[in-house]
């Protein structure tokens, strides 16, 4: 079991019910033993999922298929009906769920709803946005959404920087954006949502990581999260992998750049996870960005024939005996924060 996932199960507290423990038992105890014997055993459902709110993003950021207008997949928002199809199905195993694949969530009018929804059903709910769309007018409907874990993309401490990446984008709407949770949060009284500044190390920003360490101190936000970056197409170099290694996923050789960290051959989240699209189609994980790998949908099919189905058993066999023959793995080194305040 990986870090990421213990990190889920902690951060699932109160949520933790007998059903879902059961359930992460089985995935756990399948998930080893398969990598025994290699082949494909799968006893339980995913501990924690994604659903994708749309595939619209108001931003241009050069490594999002969001940003870049580049699907080649159906794109849209969520409608509530998919979405509950979908809670209803897992919320008795799964406790968390990531309200995010592409696309910026707030974007889809109903998202406070879908939010709320899992709420209800005692999930853990997260997200990522671009805080462009947070003011005080609305800042306390989202805290009484009940989302838990809301992570902010903040990749620069003045517009100049900031918007290298954040094409686009507006510095001054993300510190006002979050200004507005963080006084809206305290006037209600309210622990959640565990507002996070992320802060992705990129060549142009990576001189700014005391300063925005100061400026994370200052708006008061619970957590700064500094975070490598995923790089498309990184193996001869791109301007965007930084100079400092401490903060980069790749290493510089006489051959070009690699990556630092062994890519291990297995992946948990096959067993653990899955994403939703907008539209209801089920993919492996994060990585399948365009939904080349669609495993089935929830609109024509129940989850339990989906996740027990050929295709999804084919893909798990395919992984356990080696993940580098599949394209969406071979630039999967998710990093992870090197810095929290």
């Amino acid at each position: 079991m990986n870090k990421n996932t213990s990190d889920i199960i902690r951060l699932l507290g109160k949520n933790l019910q007998p059903l879902r423990v059961m359930n992460g038992i089985k995935v756990i105890s399948s998930y080893y033993l398969s990598k025994l014997i290699k082949q494909p055993i799968q006893w339980g459902y995913p501990i924690a999922f994604s659903v994708e709110p749309t595939t619209s993003c108001n931003l241009r950021c050069p490594q999002c298929p969001s940003g870049l207008r580049s699907f080649t997949r159906e794109t849209g928002s969520l409608e509530l009906e998919t979405y509950k199809n979908i809670i209803d199905q897992l919320y008795r195993t799964s406790g968390y769920i990531t309200l995010y694949f592409q696309g910026e969530p707030y974007l889809n009018k109903n998202f406070n709803a879908i939010v709320n929804y899992a709420y209800q059903k005692k999930m853990y709910t997260a997200t990522s946005s671009n805080a462009h769309y947070f003011n005080k007018e609305n800042a306390e409907s989202i805290i009484k959404s009940g989302i838990d874990r809301l992570i902010i993309s903040i990749d620069g401490i003045d517009q100049e920087t900031y918007s290298k990446y954040r094409i686009g984008g507006s510095i001054d709407k993300v510190i006002k954006g979050t200004q507005a949770l963080v006084e809206a949060k305290k006037n209600l009284k309210s622990k959640t949502p565990h507002i996070i500044w992320q802060f992705i190390v990129f060549r142009h920003n990576e001189h700014q990581l005391e300063d925005i360490k100061k400026m994370a101190a200052e708006v008061d936000v619970d957590e700064l999260s500094i975070k490598t970056a995923q790089i498309y197409e990184f193996e001869t170099g791109n301007d965007l992998i930084p100079s400092n290694e401490n903060y980069s996923r790749y290493k510089k050789d006489e051959n070009g750049y690699r990556f630092k960290n062994k890519l291990l051959n297995h992946c948990w989240k096959l067993w653990s996870s899955c994403v939703f699209t907008w539209n209801g189609q089920v993919v492996p994980c994060c990585f399948d960005k365009d939904a080349h790998y669609q495993l089935g949908s929830i609109n024509s099919k129940s989850f339990k024939e989906i996740w027990q189905g050929d295709a999804y058993q084919k893909f798990r066999s395919q992984l356990v005996k080696g993940r580098k023959h599949i394209d969406i793995c071979k630039n999967c080194s998710e990093g992870t924060s090197v810095w929290k305040n």
